[in-house]
């Protein structure tokens, strides 16, 4: 066979995938109009170009389409990508010499701000150990910024915190000064962590104020104020008054049902949110499509019933679900939804024969017109993505079933046992929502394991009942609200349906997630596992499966497929990565090839724990945790103990022989008495998971817990790395007395209590070339610090200091380390080795 044949041969494959989107444009001709202006949009996100040229070349296309008229239908194309990237540059831009961009410092200050409400202030709770915090929420048009005393004019939108709850005549339309600290809103805190700056940036918003509490808020008094609170908060409270109404007290299911068909966000805690989150049901508390097409469905069932016609259906329903979706506040997700509710109902006023597609891309380029930067946002992708799985591989799921489920065409209905006909509507209903269910799941399955780290196979089964429970709930809901106090026996029996569905939804999703496998953690996809996956589903979506002609081009593009991945994989199977976590956790965490040689060492105080440390693991994918390591019993080391044992169900929990006092550590050295499977006492001269470990000795002790610190060495690639945890000054005398070689190449360490950190005898006996220093505890002497700082600089010893860059992550691979910040301001490459270590008694200038 020669070179050319291949290539002569794919051919056919080539043409036959060209006719597929060549027949596709012809069939949803709207799905290539937004697909081309999504292309500008990209471009506009990738490659940021001054406005005035975009202009200009847009114009330029203008004015050839005009002259040109040969190729004018290709032309028009390109307005379409620039149109896409005009108006991306627009929202991104810096248009105004006084931008908060340009008129805010680069560093938090403290400031006071004008500006209107953009909306409600909204209300968050968080709990802890059974302790309920509240903090306030807002969006805010900022006019003007005052520093030291003098009023300068400012524009831009700022996203506004507050520890409290706001008085009520803080509402949408009001002009308030707002006092407080203006910064750059906190990006990730670890790897993989959500990036709240990022967050706010696709939503127009550069800054946060972090106010201290609510009397940091007033209103302006020299400007004319609404005097009444706008439409969406005055039925908001009425409709949670009335879907109260009957109910005995205002519990978890009632606060529920608000969140679920108000769109009130406050009820939905962590701890409250995580079961539907594991069970693939949180999607039902989105004033999205569900809500939107059920109230269309409930409008048009009563209007048709009523014998009005399609075109005076459609002009009462539009205005309807318009009005619903202004009542709930004008939630992103609504609007899309109502947005593309309006296409499909206007067709079939009009007697228009439908295409899911084709309405899908209409409301998809509308809503990117009116905001762009919403194709970067984890909600819009999900809501397409799902409709457009369901529209692709519903059809094909469907037919899969009728085949299954086809009886005897030769065979009467009446001669077929009476069960049978009895469970065929049941049976057809189940294996339907079943097929939806799972096409929505393929469609966001990589998504979701990019945002939030899950893959939820118990969704399968949960939406099968959430589902109609949720579609029943909203329709008792809806039907409390028509009702109200006109009928109030009939809002009273709603409102029971209603919560009996919602307490129906909340057993069975914490129930699913109790089966096996029902969920686990995964660490994000890569680009390349998400164009491998949505092929794998194109494929399947036109048929090359099963088509004699494709059937082997399907196999020989999934081959190709799987040998890059394992290629990929391949080149990295031997890396080691080791995260140092920021956020005051004092945690390190090594992530070896395989699953058997992972160490956690420490889990941070509690509430980093919480926070920090429990996302970061399930971001890299951790469910269960093979090692866990704790250095001594500080409670800024070990108080998030019990939270993180809880969760991960550690296989093994290493300790040194010291006992501590502290209360957090001795609980869990009792509850490690209940199962010393799982607990090892190590001390100088064991391993724990490829770990040396270098201190304590069994028989040493000492007066202070700093001194009793677990130490450890590893090896990885040639490159040492030595955990000092905060070793004070007795605990570095007495691990340099017991001699040894100390060297390493990458240093963790912390600052102690009292005592000088990393001694000059100590440093000149590791000879460390980097020193990544953790966050430093708040009874630090600073001196001690300073002294440390000054030795490693006259040395030339590259130091990273947790504090400044927040947590640092360390990549070992067979030609060195490369060491980066999570914020990105660190950046360092760490050669191996080439040359044998230096004696260790070479001394340095300290």
């Amino acid at each position: 066979m020669n070179v050319g044949e291949p290539q002569l041969t794919s051919v056919p494959a080539t043409a036959a995938a060209l006719n597929a989107l060549t027949g596709l444009a012809r069939k949803h001709p709207l799905a290539l109009v937004a697909l081309v202006y999504v292309a500008g949009v990209l471009a506009g996100s990738c490659f940021p170009v001054p406005v005035n040229w975009l202009f200009c070349a847009a114009g330029g296309v203008i004015l050839v389409a005009g002259l040109w008229a040969a190729h004018r239908s290709w032309l028009l194309w390109s307005l379409l990508i620039a149109l896409g990237w005009v108006n991306m540059a627009l929202r991104t831009a810096v248009l105004s010499p006084v931008d908060l961009r340009v008129v805010a410092k680069d560093e938090p200050e403290i400031v006071t701000l004008r500006a209107r409400l953009v909306e409600t202030p909204t209300l968050r709770i968080f709990e802890r150990n059974e302790q309920f915090t509240s903090r306030s929420h807002a969006l805010v048009d900022v006019t003007a910024l005052r520093r030291r005393g003098e009023w300068l004019p400012a524009v831009g939108r700022v996203a506004v915190t507050t520890p409290g709850v706001l008085a009520t005549n803080f509402f949408a339309g009001r002009v308030a000064e707002l006092t407080g600290v203006l910064r750059e809103p906190r990006g990730a805190l670890a790897p993989g962590l959500f990036d709240y700056r990022a967050f706010l940036a696709w939503q127009g918003v550069w800054f946060q104020l972090q106010c201290m509490d609510t009397n940091d808020w007033r209103l302006a008094a020299d400007v004319s104020q609404p005097t009444t609170p706008p439409l969406a908060d005055r039925f908001r409270d009425w409709a949670q008054r009335t879907l109260a109404r009957g109910l005995p007290e205002e519990d978890q299911e009632l606060r529920l049902l608000w969140a679920m068909t108000l769109g009130w966000r406050t009820a939905l805690t962590d701890e409250v949110a995580e079961p539907f989150m594991r069970s693939g049901t949180m999607h039902i508390f989105a004033i999205s499509g569900l809500h939107i097409a059920l109230i269309a469905s409930i409008l048009v069932a009563l209007l048709r019933a009523a014998q009005l016609p399609r075109g005076a259906c459609g002009a009462v329903i539009v205005p309807l679900i318009w009005f619903y979706t202004a009542a709930t506040g004008w939630q992103s997700s609504a609007i899309r939804s109502t947005i593309m509710m309006t296409i499909i109902v206007a067709g079939w006023s009009l007697r228009r024969p439908g295409n899911l597609l084709n309405s899908l891309a209409a409301s998809g380029f509308i809503i990117l017109l009116w905001q762009p930067t919403q194709l970067f946002q984890a909600s819009f992708q999900l809501s397409f993505f799902v409709v457009l799985a369901i529209a692709l591989l519903l059809p094909l799921f469907e037919n899969v079933c009728q085949r299954l489920l086809q009886t005897d065409p030769f065979l009467p209905d009446e001669l077929r046992p009476r069960w049978q006909r009895w469970l065929d509507r049941p049976v057809r209903f189940v294996t339907a929502s079943f097929a939806t269910s799972l096409a929505a799941w393929l469609g966001s399955l990589p998504l979701i394991a990019h945002y939030f780290h899950l893959v939820t196979p118990a969704s399968l089964l949960a939406n099968l009942v959430v589902v109609p429970l949720s579609a029943i709930a909203l329709m008792a809901n809806l039907g409390a609200l028509i009702t109200g106090d006109v009928l109030p026996w009939l809002t009273d029996i709603f409102n029971h349906a209603g919560w009996a569905s919602m307490r129906g939804m909340v057993s069975f999703s914490r129930w699913t997630t109790t089966l096996p496998l029902a969920f686990f953690y995964v660490r994000a996809p890569t680009t390349f596992e998400f164009f491998a996956f949505y092929t794998s589903v194109g494929l399947l979506i036109t048929g090359w499966f099963w088509t004699a002609g494709k059937r082997s081009w399907a196999a020989k593009i999934l081959i190709a497929l799987a040998a890059v991945w394992l290629v990929a994989e391949h080149r990295t199977r031997g890396e080691v990565r080791l995260t140092v976590l920021g956020h005051g956790t004092n945690v390190v965490y090594s992530d070896a090839p395989g699953r058997d040689r992972d160490l956690l060492v420490d889990c941070g105080e509690e509430s980093a724990a919480d926070l920090v440390v429990k996302p970061f693991l399930h971001a890299q994918g951790v469910t269960t945790l093979p090692h866990l390591a704790l250095t001594h019993g500080d409670k800024g080391h070990v108080g998030g103990v019990e939270l993180i044992t809880s969760e991960f169900r550690p296989t093994v929990t290493f300790t040194s022989p010291v006992r501590f006092r502290s209360p957090v550590y001795r609980d869990a050295l009792q509850r490690l008495e209940a199962e010393p499977t799982r607990w090892k006492t190590i001390s100088a001269g064991d391993f724990a998971a490829g770990w040396e470990v270098l201190h304590p000795a069994g028989t040493e002790k000492f007066a202070r817990a700093d001194d009793s610190a677990l130490v450890l060495r590893a090896e990885f690639n040639g490159l040492r790395v030595l955990l000092l945890s905060e070793l004070a000054a007795e605990g570095q005398r007495a691990l340099l007395a017991r001699g040894g070689d100390l060297r390493a190449d990458v240093v963790v360490a912390g600052l102690p209590g009292q005592g000088d950190p990393l001694t000059s005898d100590l440093l000149a006996a590791i000879q460390p070339r980097v020193i990544v220093l953790t966050a430093a505890t708040s009874y630090a002497p600073k001196r001690s610090q300073l002294g440390l700082f000054s030795r490693l600089a006259r040395n030339g010893i590259y130091l990273i200091r947790i504090a400044e860059t927040g947590s640092v992550n360390i990549v070992f691979s067979s030609t060195g380390a490369k060491i980066s910040s999570v914020d990105g301001r660190e950046r360092f490459w760490l050669a191996r080795p080439s040359a044998p270590r230096q004696p260790a008694e070479s001394s340095l200038a300290l």
